[in-house]
């Protein structure tokens, strides 16, 4: 405990609970320094908190002391669980996200289920054993909870690689290599529980044979009624579409566009639901302006939306019309994580484009659909050829495949024309070549690295100094990409080593100072004016004691409290967070280190981010061209392509 608290600041003196609660960053508006003057103020226990000892601290005034003293009793829960996980030697900083799952009883589920732990991101069964052991008499290995729970872990570790489901037999197998002697009951439990689900094997096309018993399959409740909802939901608004205008009318806005992009249009007016994809540059945010003219022309209501931030405000200068993210789109609601746009109250507009729609998860999908009255007609643009979206499901990929919804894809490079050398070299990756670079212009260029330092280096050299000085790029404007975290040309050090020329400090509040880019890790719809959403980058144009005021693509907002630690540094992100995004002038850095990860997809959703000039650092010698030549994304095991094809087809 000593070691953790004095690793973050605080003196290490008084009740030890304590002294991890502070440390840890849980008590609401108390930033770090603050936290390390409390023992000086003679606060070194929880009984020693008043409005009249926080005054004695520097910069609190009674303002401030009354409202410290209010946030430390709402966070009363948090510290109940700190009790419980400090007792079993267990970090502190767990408890935020316990009391986020568990709600404000967490203390007591967790004395009545310490395996309830495992819900959580990050925390291993030997964590959740070691608190059993804490807090329960005769902890037992073989204890029903601790099966329960052991396949629910197995489940959510599956999701994190895209997973919704899992054969029964690979659930069976991770119950026996954690000791469990039976591991039927525990899935039973599971399943009995209300938080997994099983699925029976598919019926066989021979009518004589039986159904395979190995592909029984388990599920997470939440993801395997997400799939099932994305069939329905695709299933009524194919069903309740009726046509919006006459396929003729397609006419009066088909001056420039080919004849796909132009049945792409026609399609829209038919169907409940269709897709449209196609690469970078083929020409489908054009098809989607023309759909926007027509509809606009009839009077009709339209709605666009994408993912993030950036490419909503990229939709709306495309369309001249409207455009927000999905979440915004859907009344997001920041705290429970539910929606205000759904069943009961669902969306007004006739026709919902979402573009980036390779970036939707199966439970954003699920509520988009929920909210679609019937007769929508919802036109899904994306390319498939990107990086799957971060949350479980494969929805564009499984749409495509269950051949239920008419798709046009667009195959036509149209970017040529403008020079265009990222249209053609993303368009080489994406077919499995990665050929030699010919842009004189420079809108492409590549430098050779030997090693992840010297790629570090070059990185800095190209933001700070070339490309602003040889293209007049600003640094502002240019987007470092990596696909990794670690190591010298991973987000963390790139991050150090570019702050230290483009903007240093010494990280005032929480490690940021004004000027700083951060990006965001996760969603905080709640925060006061607009929000913010994952992967969405922006600027710190303020810092107070414990908030910063930070200006991002959709809006302006005041960070606060817990939103604060889904902040990180934003010059060098992970390719994942760039999705979604692009900026005028982007580098791509392929340390050593990355060759595990590559794949195509990857590579190639890197290249794209890039609007008028890309760099990529190559250090990764001959890993890069075979992972574009034979490295797909690895498959995710998903039903709903089959739920498809039998709901709709």
């Amino acid at each position: 405990m000593t070691a953790a608290t004095s690793a973050a600041g605080t003196v290490p003196t008084g009740d030890p609970v304590f002294a991890a609660f502070c440390a840890a960053g849980l008590w609401p508006g108390l930033g770090r320094r603050t936290a390390a003057e409390l023992p000086a103020a003679g606060i070194t226990a929880p009984d020693d908190v008043s409005a009249d000892r926080l005054i004695k601290l520097p910069r609190v005034g009674r303002q401030r002391a009354e409202r410290l003293f209010s946030s430390f009793l709402a966070a009363q829960p948090t510290y109940e669980v700190v009790e419980l996980l400090v007792g079993a030697g267990l970090e502190a900083k767990l408890a935020a996200g316990v009391a986020d799952t568990l709600g404000p009883d967490a203390a007591r589920r967790l004395r009545d289920d310490p395996w309830a732990l495992l819900s959580l991101h990050g925390v291993t069964l030997g964590d959740a054993d070691r608190l059993a052991i804490a807090v329960l008499k005769g902890a037992d290995r073989q204890d029903t909870r601790r099966g329960r729970a052991i396949v629910g872990l197995t489940l959510r570790t599956a999701t994190r690689d895209g997973h919704t489901v899992l054969p029964a037999d690979l659930v069976v197998a991770a119950l026996q290599a954690e000791g469990i002697g039976d591991p039927a009951a525990a899935i039973i439990a599971a399943v009995e529980s209300g938080d997994v689900l099983e699925h029976e094997p598919p019926e066989p096309d021979d009518p004589e044979a039986e159904p395979d018993p190995a592909l029984r399959a388990l599920s997470l409740a939440r993801y395997g009624m997400a799939e099932e909802a994305v069939a329905e939901g695709v299933a009524r608004l194919a069903a309740s579409a009726e046509r919006i205008a006459d396929p003729a009318s397609v006419r009066t806005v088909a001056k420039g566009l080919d004849t796909a992009q132009a049945a792409a249009v026609a399609q829209v007016l038919e169907s409940g639901v269709s897709l449209l994809t196609g690469g970078p540059g083929t020409g489908k945010s054009r098809t989607v302006a023309a759909v926007v003219k027509l509809l606009r022309a009839k009077g009709t209501d339209i709605a666009l939306a994408a993912p993030t931030g950036r490419a909503a405000k990229r939709l709306e200068e495309l369309t001249d019309h409207p455009a927000v993210t999905v979440h915004r789109l859907l009344g997001a609601q920041g705290t429970s994580g539910g929606f205000s746009r759904n069943e009961e109250w669902p969306l007004d507009a006739d026709v919902i484009v979402v573009d980036e729609a390779s970036m939707l998860d199966v439970e954003l999908t699920a509520a988009l659909l929920e909210a679609c009255p019937d007769g929508t007609h919802l036109l899904l643009v994306g390319d498939p050829a990107q990086l799957p979206s971060i949350g479980p499901g494969h929805v564009l990929g499984d749409l495509i495949d269950s051949g239920v919804v008419p798709v046009t894809e667009l195959t036509t490079l149209y970017r040529q024309a403008e020079g265009g050398a990222i249209a053609r070299l993303a368009t080489a990756v994406r077919g499995g070549e990665l050929p030699p670079v010919d842009s004189p212009d420079r809108e492409v260029v590549i430098v050779p690295a030997i090693g992840s330092a010297e790629a570090a280096r070059r990185v800095v050299q190209l933001v700070t100094d070339s490309i602003p000085r040889a293209l007049g790029i600003e640094p502002g404007a240019v987007q470092v990409v990596t696909p990794v975290h670690r190591g010298p040309a991973g987000t963390i050090e790139l991050n150090k080593a570019l702050k230290a020329v483009l903007n240093p400090g010494e990280g005032t509040v929480w490690g940021f100072d004004v000027g700083d880019r951060v990006v965001a890790t996760a969603n905080h719809l709640e925060l006061e004016p607009t929000g913010f959403a994952n992967g969405e980058v922006g600027v710190v144009t303020k810092t107070g004691d414990g908030s910063l005021d930070v200006t991002f693509a959709s809006g302006p907002v005041t960070v606060t409290g817990k939103a604060m630690s889904d902040l990180r540094h934003g010059w060098a992100i992970t390719v994942h967070r760039a999705q979604g995004s692009e900026w005028p002038g982007v580098v791509v850095v392929v340390p050593p280190e990355a060759g595990g990860m590559l794949s195509r997809p990857l590579i190639y959703t890197a290249l794209t981010r890039a609007q008028s000039h890309l760099s990529i650092v190559h250090a990764s010698g001959a890993a890069l061209a075979r992972a574009v030549r034979e490295v797909d994304v690895r498959p995710r095991r998903t039903r709903l392509a089959a739920l498809l094809a039998e709901t709709v087809g």
